[in-house]
């Protein structure tokens, strides 16, 4: 929404995203510890949740919480999308002159906002909180996080802050900015680098979960990955051609020294096993081609389709904002 039909507040708008699926158990104290870190600042603010498809008790919880406090909103979307879809939907509908994203499992401690905010007003339009540790994560997945990281920012032209998840505050422009790209796999953390603008990190160390399990396994961490790579570079394409080359010209000098062998000393041309390796070697370069291709096949597929990247069921917006759900905003 442009600045003209934003509401009219007494001092600046804040606004906190709330991605939640089932979280029944941790938002009534993320609000709690959000009222206690907000209530004391010199600005307005409303906390938007945005409820992607949950099943357990969170919808009532978020009923209950806007019931008791109007400047509380939420949105419930159809079906479970994905937290970057859900994010996203957040974002559309997200007022105010600067909005913070945090996730409700308390990992990420709202007692850092005031240091975001500080930051916004130096001038920064992408304030990300970047963590020093993570409590609670397994050895592995740490790694995993950092061999990550070191691999994007290699092949990519887009330099994404490493140790950096989705909570930040960003700037009207660039929330403005961010409400342009409409693409279907959505890489959060790429995009938010992408739009550029200035930006800097705030350090800080990450709490274990308060409730419940990690909705991200290894397999959607995967996932993930592979959205992230194939979003933001095309080295995994070039390395396909790279591996074809090379296996081509190992396949051409063995013929030129199996034949030149044979000619010159009379060498039998060795039978099954080494035919079979090679077959073997040659179908399996193929099929890794093939598969790169397919993955950003399958992403163009996604795109041409046009559909809305999510649809609404129900919306509740926070006391003092737009009162009407906007439709779901198809792609560009």
């Amino acid at each position: 929404m442009s600045a003209e039909d934003r509401p009219a507040v007494e001092g600046p708008l804040l606004s906190v995203v709330v991605p939640v699926f089932n979280e029944a158990a941790s938002v009534e104290i993320l609000i709690e510890r959000l009222r206690a870190v907000l209530e004391p600042l010199p600005l307005d603010w409303r906390v938007l949740f945005v409820d992607d498809g949950s099943t357990d008790g969170t919808a009532a919880a978020l009923e209950g919480l806007r019931a008791a406090d109007p400047r509380l909103g939420w949105l419930r979307l159809s079906r479970n999308f994905g937290k970057e879809v859900a994010m996203t939907a957040g974002l559309d509908r997200a007022e105010g002159d600067a909005v913070i994203i945090i996730d409700a499992d308390l990992q990420d401690p709202p007692e850092l906002i005031p240091q975001l905010i500080e930051r916004w007003r130096d001038g920064y339009d992408v304030v990300y909180a970047q963590r020093t540790a993570r409590a609670g994560e397994r050895w592995l997945k740490r790694a995993t996080a950092a061999a990550f990281y070191r691999l994007i920012n290699r092949v990519s032209d887009t330099p994404i802050p490493p140790d950096t998840g989705d909570y930040r505050l960003l700037s009207r422009r660039a929330v403005d900015a961010l409400g342009g790209l409409r693409e279907r796999h959505r890489f959060m953390k790429g995009l938010y680098a992408w739009v550029g603008f200035r930006q800097v990190a705030v350090p800080y160390r990450r709490e274990p979960r308060h409730a419940g399990k990690s909705k991200f396994g290894y397999w959607r961490l995967w996932n993930f990955a592979v959205d992230g790579i194939t979003s933001f570079t095309s080295a995994p394409l070039k390395f396909a051609t790279y591996l074809g080359l090379a296996a081509a010209v190992t396949a051409l000098s063995y013929g030129v020294v199996v034949i030149a062998k044979t000619l010159m000393f009379g060498d039998p041309v060795r039978g099954y096993p080494s035919m079979m390796a090679v077959i073997l070697f040659l179908g399996g370069v193929q099929l890794i081609a093939l598969g790169i291709i397919g993955e950003y096949l399958g992403r163009l597929f996604d795109e041409a389709k046009q559909r809305p990247l999510y649809l609404v069921d129900d919306y509740r917006a926070p006391a003092g904002t737009e009162t009407a759900p906007r439709e779901s905003t198809p792609a560009r």
